[in-house]
């Protein structure tokens, strides 16, 4: 008996062991225990790849993580236009009549006083020579103008001329290696195309903002001749005659008018084509002003209500008087005469009219239709002559 005992206690560990063995191994491989009665046992492949290549579903790949798209910058577009949008500051001294109080009479006080006027805008550098576009309304009348380069750089500016039919003027400063803007094509705008607006927004110094082309040919009233680009980029008291340029860099516009701020709308600017700030400069530069058919007729709009004897709308011009030595003389035309048709074009208002007018070249002719009231209807040869320089 204790033969046995000595026996079980010598076999108790390994059996314990054996056990413990058998129990570890059916956790990782349940096949090795016996299927129920009745069912085959179920084989487990030993890795993937044992299952028949033809009878595997095929797996759709997992689409790659996508990257959201970067942010568009227009930085190198600002570095490239901004260095040449300068700051333009202009003053005059103003000398007007006041009335004087009481104690004045007595003592003898001059019934003037003189006040100082002065104008924030912006401008752009076209050329290395100094030649700066900006807007007449920022300098009209101005006797003293200062204009302050993004680099910090200021100089007195000269005034080259001036050209109130487009709101446009040149002036010139004497400063070496300045910036100069690369000029685009305005031609070439889309609506929809994104422009920066430089300038001296407010007087807090150069800003930028940013927008899109909302429109082109534009004619708003701000000047004789216009075909202005509106954006949505906004256009700030002290922007005018800054920088409207595209996405790459390029000149495309200079900043001229907001409209619609009283009614409480927002985001309608007006700025001038570069094509036609080309034109102006260049004119400017070689005679000191631009050349501008005239014909020395006196027009008004027609009331929208007149109607001629069948009853329809008569649209066109009235000639309210002629002015002395000009081509209009011992053309037949008088006071009072409607004129319908310019060249073959409806005349529909005197705005249009006096632009048509002035884009003509000097030594060329027009053909006008013309209608007097109650008489008759005929046509006269206008000749064009250069519009006599303002004095």
């Amino acid at each position: 008996m204790s033969s046995l005992n000595r026996i079980a206690r010598f076999l108790s560990p390994w059996i314990a062991l054996g056990l413990a063995a058998a129990l570890v191994a059916v956790y990782l491989r349940p096949s090795l225990l016996p299927a129920p009665h009745g069912q085959a046992p179920v084989p487990v492949p030993a890795t993937p790849a044992a299952v028949p290549a033809q009878t595997a579903a095929p797996i759709a790949a997992a689409p790659l993580p996508t990257r959201p798209p970067a942010a568009a910058s227009y930085a190198d577009a600002v570095a490239r236009g901004a260095p040449a949008v300068v700051n333009i500051s202009s003053r005059r001294i103003v000398v007007e009549r006041r009335v004087p109080q009481i104690f004045e009479w007595f003592n003898g006080l001059p019934p003037f006083q003189r006040r100082e006027e002065s104008s924030r805008g912006s401008g752009v550098i076209l050329d290395a020579d100094g030649r700066i576009a900006t807007n007449f309304h920022v300098v009209k009348g101005m006797q003293e103008i200062v204009v302050q380069l993004a680099d910090g750089r200021t100089a007195a500016a000269k005034l080259v001329g001036t050209d109130p039919d487009t709101d446009l003027a040149i002036l010139k400063i004497d400063l070496k290696n300045l910036p100069v803007m690369a000029l685009g094509r305005s031609d070439r705008l889309r609506v929809g195309d994104v422009v920066l607006a430089i300038g001296n927004n407010a007087g807090l110094g150069q800003t930028v903002t940013q927008g899109i082309v909302s429109a082109t040919g534009r004619e708003i009233g701000a000047a004789l001749l216009e075909d202005f680009i509106q954006t949505d980029a906004a256009i700030n008291p002290g922007n005018s005659g800054g920088a409207l340029i595209s996405a790459s860099g390029e000149l495309v516009g200079i900043n001229t008018a907001i409209v619609g701020r009283e009614q409480g709308l927002e985001g309608i600017g007006f700025a001038i084509p570069v094509n036609l700030v080309r034109g102006v400069a260049a004119e400017i530069t070689s005679k000191g002003h631009v050349v501008r058919g005239w014909s020395g007729l006196i027009v008004t709009s027609l009331p929208p209500e007149l109607v001629d004897d069948s009853g329809a709308p008569v649209h066109g011009v009235q000639i309210r008087g002629v002015f002395r030595g000009s081509p209009a003389i011992g053309t037949g035309l008088d006071g009072g005469d409607v004129i319908t048709e310019l060249d073959g074009t409806a005349v529909r208002n005197d705005a249009e009219f006096l632009a048509a007018i002035a884009r003509k070249a000097p030594g060329s002719t027009v053909r006008l239709k013309v209608i007097r009231p109650g008489e008759r209807r005929f046509d006269v040869n206008l000749p064009i002559v250069a519009r006599p320089l303002e004095r």
